[in-house]
């Protein structure tokens, strides 16, 4: 990782942290961003090569559990689903362990038909052979350009040559190994204290940076904990930090064919097990919404082309689905994102946005505010500095707030900017 890229990643996670506050019980297990940065629980083992998919950049991930391990997934809603997600769907619900996860990058293997498949299980069965495990406890991701055959040969080579790379540390080969358009890795961890005094830790990998609205996951995730919890409650317990989390994040509109999110846990930790129904229960899934928020926002705030990152409340809603709904279809609207890229104050994209989100609401009584600002009050009321405004808009981090005074509900979504870059970025993607 450059300088500069491990400059951005350090911005990026600080930026973040700093507007979240954290529970007593939990601990940042994130000891930087270079060099030996064991962001994966005990018991997990990770590598990152260059196998010759993408002309220099890492390209083939490997994660593994040196314990028998159970997993949780979620996966992308979209029509067109890639190879890789049937292949992993069929191996989370066949298997009751799962002890690997293999993932190339460059080729996305989607829209491939039967030899698509044919390769994705051609991946688990070589990491298995690898591993010593079953085919069917191994989880296959790809992701990079839709509609080219994978690479099978190399790729298959690459997981060879991974298997044998396999260690505690230089996590971040692995983090770098799963990127497409990224600017940095997305990495972070947390130790969390059960109510025993007993520690857990709970640590992930991400990626994504553009195909960014998922309605399930985010792009790629990949967590590992040493935590002892049944699957169905790690499953539970990944739906419902999934839904508040990546499920919130948008960068331009749309859901990509590949995106998941899986969970390995190991028990490594050697602490009680957690189970449904009891304070360590709880205390998990706040820690694992922890994690997944942040890797949420480092996704945005690496955006195609973003120069802003953005947190926009939609409040005073009748439900927190109306909530919802107004706050994506706003967060969405590329008028009200290259407004915000040139730091334009035309509350009128954010209420003609609103508009049509579809859902019921008094428009006299609509309110606007940027960090704080009045922008636009009840019954149309205009009266704000534009100077402070753009003042307000020039910043990295903007808060935004529509208050519909339907009633009291709310939601909160992350996006970020529209630029000149993102054009540039997606307008030659495949060359």
């Amino acid at each position: 990782m450059t300088t500069d890229v491990l400059s951005a990643a350090k911005t990026a996670l600080f930026r973040t942290l700093a507007s979240m506050p954290m529970p007593s019980y939990l601990r940042d297990a994130t000891s930087g961003l270079a060099g030996d940065h064991a962001w994966a629980a005990t018991g997990f083992l990770t590598a990152g090569i260059h196998a010759g998919i993408k002309r220099k950049k890492k390209d083939v991930m490997l994660i593994y559990s040196e314990f028998p391990a159970v997993a949780a997934g979620v996966f992308t809603t979209n029509v067109l689903r890639a190879a890789p997600v049937l292949v992993s769907e069929s191996h989370l619900a066949a298997s009751l362990s799962t002890r690997a996860i293999i993932c190339n990058s460059g080729n996305a293997n989607a829209c491939t038909g039967e030899q698509g498949e044919r390769d994705a299980e051609a991946m688990a069965e070589a990491a298995a052979n690898a591993l010593g495990l079953q085919k069917e406890e191994v989880m296959v991701s790809s992701t990079g350009v839709i509609g080219q055959p994978l690479p099978i040969d190399t790729v298959l080579t690459g997981i060879s040559q991974a298997s044998l790379l396999l260690s505690r540390t230089h996590h971040t080969d692995a983090a770098d190994a799963i990127m497409t358009t990224d600017t940095f890795s997305k990495i972070y961890a947390v130790d969390l204290e059960l109510a025993s005094g007993k520690t857990i830790r709970i640590g992930g990998i991400a990626k994504g940076s553009g195909m960014i609205c998922p309605n399930m996951a985010t792009m790629l995730a990949f967590i590992t904990t040493d935590a002892s919890i049944p699957k169905p409650f790690l499953q539970a317990a990944l739906r419902e930090a999934n839904e508040f989390s990546f499920n919130r994040i948008t960068v331009d509109g749309d859901t990509s064919t590949n995106d998941m999110a899986i969970v390995l846990a190991n028990g490594a930790a050697d602490a009680e097990e957690i189970l449904e129904g009891t304070e360590n229960f709880e205390r998990f899934k706040s820690a694992l919404l922890y994690v997944l928020t942040v890797l949420s926002k480092l996704i945005v705030q690496d955006g195609e082309g973003a120069t802003k990152f953005v947190e926009l409340t939609v409040a005073g809603a009748k439900t927190e689905q109306d909530a919802l709904q107004a706050a994506r279809t706003i967060a969405n609207s590329p008028l009200v994102k290259t407004a915000i890229h040139g730091e334009d104050a035309n509350w009128g994209r954010i209420v003609a946005a609103l508009g049509r989100a579809g859902i019921s609401f008094e428009p006299a009584q609509v309110e606007i505010f940027f960090g704080g600002l009045p922008i636009l009050q009840k019954n149309y009321v205009v009266h704000f500095s534009e100077e402070e405004a753009k003042k307000i808009l020039s910043q990295h981090d903007i808060n935004i707030c529509v208050h519909l005074g339907s009633g009291t509900a709310k939601a909160t979504v992350w996006t970020c900017d529209l630029s000149e870059g993102y054009v540039q970025i997606n307008g030659s993607y495949r060359s």
